[in-house]
């Protein structure tokens, strides 16, 4: 069972990382991690 985890989670893995690598969503990753830090920084 602990086997196939493992082997669903590299899959998964794998899987993100080839989308990361695509230009249209690393610019949505790019944006995503813009505005996360903007939010971070305002005073509440």
């Amino acid at each position: 069972m602990k086997f196939l985890r493992g082997v669903a989670a590299a899959g998964i893995a794998k899987k993100v990382y080839s989308e990361a690598r695509k230009p249209q969503n690393q610019a949505r990753i790019k944006s995503a991690v813009a505005k996360v830090r903007q939010r971070g920084n305002q005073p509440r």
